[in-house]
């Protein structure tokens, strides 16, 4: 392919995915109890999720641009004549800017794209790019898919507590202090790059029910065929539960894939953590009788 696609870790696309589409992925990284380690490689999510626990200091990294340029240099060593290539939010990392900095040193043309999302909302966009890349699209069809699945898509997550995310500073401190008082069980989403409260209720079973319903009520009104994942940290048996429930009541009956959190989105989220990430295909109408 002369058009090639790259992002980083924090889509968390399932390997297999990544090497049977040609995406290329730069890791980001983490640092646990002061040793820093390459998100996907030396690390696992139930380590992260055992460090948070017992309140071992957990902070994350962005890529170097060297490290980008070194992936830009492979990719175009391998033929590829331009890249696109595609980030976690600007609002919550510097990965973005470390690609853009490497992009004036790459040998062939990089177009750099901040997602403003984060896991699969990010990822399903970056295989979509790279299936239309594989079918001889060229730089403006790439791009416009990506910008197409990036504004249908959304993250809609349940935290056990806001604790991670304050200590990373991802969200005010008054509102973790709101949520630790009145035991609320925040809902929260990513929006404008950002991650935002949207709901607070009393129980987990509720905010997961919630969740799973204000998913329902944006596909059936959006009314289009969706790719759907349920993220999770440490909390396995219940994301595959919400899969099971997403399969049967989403309209057109989507394969919904279960992919855990890597290191650096678990290291501010904590344990306990499910997610639904959607994205509509804005070209595929959900079929008539379909919707609920």
């Amino acid at each position: 392919m002369s058009l090639r696609i790259l992002t980083d870790s924090t889509a968390y696309l399932p390997a297999e995915i990544a090497a049977s589409q040609g995406i290329a992925v730069v890791p980001l990284h983490v640092v646990v109890g002061g040793v820093e380690h390459i998100e996907g490689s030396d690390i696992t999510p139930a380590q992260v999720a055992s460090a948070l626990r017992d309140y071992t200091i957990v902070t994350t990294s962005r890529p170097t641009p060297q490290a980008f340029l070194e992936a830009y240099r492979r990719l175009a060593d391998e033929g590829a004549e331009q890249i696109v290539s595609i980030h976690l939010s600007s609002q919550m990392s510097g990965t973005v800017e470390a690609a853009r900095l490497a992009a004036h040193e790459a040998p062939v043309p990089v177009h750099v794209v901040d997602s403003e999302t984060l896991g699969m909302a990010m990822g399903f966009a970056v295989v979509a790019a790279a299936q239309v890349a594989a079918h001889g699209g060229d730089l403006p069809a790439v791009t416009s898919v990506v910008s197409e699945r990036l504004a249908g898509s959304t993250v809609l997550f349940y935290v056990d507590t806001l604790e991670h995310l304050r200590r990373g500073g991802r969200i005010g401190a008054a509102s973790a202090l709101l949520g630790s008082a009145l035991a609320i069980k925040p809902i929260l989403a990513v929006r404008g790059g950002r991650i935002v409260p949207v709901e607070k209720v009393r129980t987990s079973s509720r905010a997961i029910a919630r969740i799973q319903s204000m998913v329902l009520e944006q596909v059936n009104r959006g009314g289009h065929v969706v790719d759907v994942a349920v993220h999770h940290l440490d909390a396995a048996s219940r994301a595959e539960a919400l899969a099971d429930e997403l399969r049967v009541k989403l309209p057109g009956a989507p394969e919904v894939m279960v992919v855990e959190l890597g290191a650096v989105v678990g290291a501010h989220v904590g344990p306990g953590t499910l997610a639904i990430a959607f994205s509509p295909h804005p070209d595929e109408p959900l079929a008539e009788g379909t919707v609920s």
